[in-house]
């Protein structure tokens, strides 16, 4: 009775009485965080609409931050949330790309795309070079300088799944992101006004300088309506160079890991194929209005589950215990960004 046949025995010729296991129980144990994590986001877009300038995204990584830095997050929850922080913020991306259409994108005029390559281009760079000046180590750079130089926290998700970085790291480049792109709500329509941009001109340096999507809205929406217009395309365009920044990371890495005799991570991840997919699918204007407007509310809603998640995983205590140099690159990465977008919105402004 003492001795119990190998386990290998067992799952070698399963009976009916003794199933195969099944992926089944997995589910079931992350039900609780992946309901609570699309609950509290369609929440937040609820929320959003009496919020003036607020977006669900927005709303939802300060939500999840302010849930884990005053009160400890149950355990039982990790396996949702790791769920919706990862596979929903795919799929949010892959939707995200019907938003947007290569006309639309290339009706900005030379012009205003080359601010946009500039401003990411520089910012990406420099903040690698700056990083690297202060002894940081290449996976936190990495992670900043996407995030701070294409879309925020969901480019700060998508370097992740391809350098493999740590959960730490994550956290402190998204804290990054939602304090820095915060700050620049009210200080990039002031900027704008300062150095006397019109409506449009304001709603250009807004799209090629802020983080976030939803920190542009925000900011874009306090201006006016043709600020707004400019700015999110704008920022749209910024996206748009997620997919070959993240092919050109997983390259790097791949050849990295080549020499190092590790297991190369993809060249170019699924998710950033689909998205591209989406656009051009959108840019053959053979989808409906209505299939791409419910389309929008599923991406808003599968993007703010997932920044509900990420937000959980903004420990401020991580951003301190990274030091100031942390702090003091995505202070300066943030002012790169801010002076290329400045001087290209002067040099190029929006016709």
């Amino acid at each position: 009775m003492h001795h119990l046949p190998p386990a290998s025995e067992n799952t070698a010729r399963p009976s009916p009485g003794h199933p195969r296991k099944t992926p089944a129980p997995r589910l079931v144990q992350a039900l609780p965080g992946l309901l609570l994590c699309l609950l509290l986001g369609a929440l937040c877009m609820i929320a959003s609409q009496f919020f003036n300038g607020l977006s669900a995204l927005l709303l939802a990584i300060l939500l999840g931050a302010l849930w884990r830095n005053i009160a400890p997050v149950p355990a039982a929850l990790a396996p949702g949330t790791a769920i919706a922080a990862k596979q929903l913020l795919r799929l949010g991306i892959v939707l995200l790309g019907l938003q947007l259409s290569l006309g639309t994108i290339l009706g900005l005029g030379p012009g205003v795309l080359l601010v946009v390559l500039a401003s990411v281009g520089a910012t990406f760079f420099a903040t690698l070079w700056i990083g690297k000046r202060l002894g940081m180590d290449a996976q936190q750079r990495l992670l900043i300088a996407t995030g701070f130089s294409i879309c925020g926290a969901a480019a700060v998700a998508g370097t992740e799944n391809v350098i493999k970085a740590k959960q730490e790291q994550v956290a402190t480049a998204i804290g990054l992101v939602v304090l820095f792109g915060t700050l620049m709500i009210p200080a990039m329509p002031a900027l704008g006004l300062l150095l006397g941009l019109d409506e449009r001109g304001i709603g250009m340096l807004i799209g090629a300088s802020t983080h976030e999507v939803a920190q542009v809205v925000a900011a874009g929406g306090s201006v006016g309506a043709g600020a707004l217009v400019v700015a999110v395309t704008v920022k749209l365009a910024r996206v748009v160079l997620l997919a070959p920044i993240i092919a050109g990371v997983g390259l790097c890495m791949r050849r990295k890991h080549s020499v190092q005799g590790g297991k190369n991570p993809p060249l170019v991840p699924l998710f950033v194929l689909g998205f591209l997919a989406a656009m051009l699918l959108r840019t053959t204007g053979i989808l409906p209005e209505s299939l791409l407007s419910a389309a929008s509310t599923v991406q808003t809603l599968l993007l703010s589950a997932a920044m509900f998640a990420l937000g959980l995983g903004v420990h401020l205590r991580s951003i301190v215990k990274s030091g100031g140099r942390s702090l003091l690159l995505g202070l300066l990465g943030t002012l790169v960004i801010i002076v290329v977008a400045a001087c290209g919105t002067i040099l190029f402004p929006p016709a």
